[in-house]
């Protein structure tokens, strides 16, 4: 088991850390259906793949919503510093977040045809408050552009270490009609596949206690997938 990272640690300074007993209370909810593992909070998460004219992919504009409690914690938190109101209060917890993503390449990886893609530093971001929750918006260039016509682009975005579970956001147990989307060229089909680790890693996850996490790489075999199949 190792500590947290940084990048969680210093949202958990913000927010104040939470109390065991409302961790404790808090994990029956996080868990997925059929998954007994055992992160500390959740993103809802949509991605939309952005492409040109000519169908060329350059990058990945992501949304994440964090989950409700956590993101009531931060704002009640933000609100308490002296002299700045809740947007300066955001503006710098952006800043920070993209900072520390940009350590971990962004808790995402990004493959062409199974080829993994490298990816470029992030300048678009923001933060804000959507609908009650805390929700960072921003672009993740890819290094290179690339046609996607008869290609297969697959993403995956997670918290290496599983301390949150990042998911796809959805509507009555199917993704929403936001979770992944492509505008423009070309064709292609979108699908989101569900995780499917395996048994002993679940439960190695279950195990975890309330103030750890797991190992480096945890997170990968609880990831869903982007499929974006062109034509």
């Amino acid at each position: 088991m190792t500590a947290v990272t940084p990048f969680w640690a210093s949202l958990k300074n913000k927010a104040c850390a939470w109390s065991g007993a409302f961790v404790l209370g808090l994990t029956g909810l996080l868990i997925s259906p059929g998954v007994l593992a055992h992160p500390h909070g959740w993103i809802d998460l949509n991605v939309r793949v952005i492409t040109d004219d000519e169908g060329v992919v350059s990058g990945l504009h992501q949304t994440w919503q964090m989950d409700p409690f956590y993101s009531l914690v931060v704002f009640e938190e933000l609100q308490q510093v002296p002299g700045a109101d809740l947007a300066q209060g955001l503006d710098q917890l952006g800043s920070e977040i993209r900072q520390n993503l940009s350590q971990q390449h962004y808790f995402t990886e990004v493959r062409l045809d199974g080829q993994r893609q490298a990816l470029g530093e992030v300048t678009e971001y923001t933060a804000m408050e959507r609908d009650g929750r805390l929700t960072f918006m921003f672009i993740l260039p890819l290094s290179t552009p690339e046609p996607l016509a008869g290609r297969t682009l697959e993403y995956q975005v997670f918290d290496p270490t599983y301390y949150l579970e990042v998911v796809h956001e959805d509507v009555d147990g199917s993704p929403s009609e936001q979770a992944l989307i492509l505008h423009g060229e070309p064709s292609c089909e979108l699908t989101i596949l569900p995780a499917d680790p395996d048994p002993e890693l679940v439960m190695q996850a279950a195990l975890l206690d309330v103030d750890e996490q797991g190992e480096p790489g945890l997170g990968r075999h609880f990831a869903e997938t982007g499929r974006v199949a062109c034509l």
